[in-house]
């Protein structure tokens, strides 16, 4: 009985890459976004408080807090499609914190 490690480490190196590039990727993009959005809001209360604008902020926090619960759902079916993929999500992680 002899097994054939080679393929096995190969998809496991190949899939560990494409999980570290995508996990630094996805940082750095999350990073520009939430730069964006940031700036975004601070200028809608910077109107605001010039009286140029009127923000209703309980329907904003509302609208937030949504969003966030949303992209958690989202999160937990990416987790629960991808169960098999050990050394994509290791590098994954590694790509994340790295970036």
């Amino acid at each position: 009985m002899n097994f054939d490690i080679s393929g096995i480490m190969g998809d496991m190196g190949i899939g560990a890459v494409v999980g570290f590039i995508t996990g630094y990727a996805l940082k750095k993009f999350i990073k520009i976004v939430l730069t964006l959005i940031g700036a975004y809001i601070l200028s809608l209360f910077w109107l605001q408080q010039k009286g140029v604008i009127s923000i209703n902020t309980d329907a904003l926090f509302n609208l937030a807090e949504s969003a966030t619960t949303s992209t958690l759902t989202l999160a937990e079916r990416a987790v629960g499609i991808l169960p098999g993929t050990g050394a994509f999500v290791a590098g994954f992680y590694l790509g994340f914190r790295k970036g």
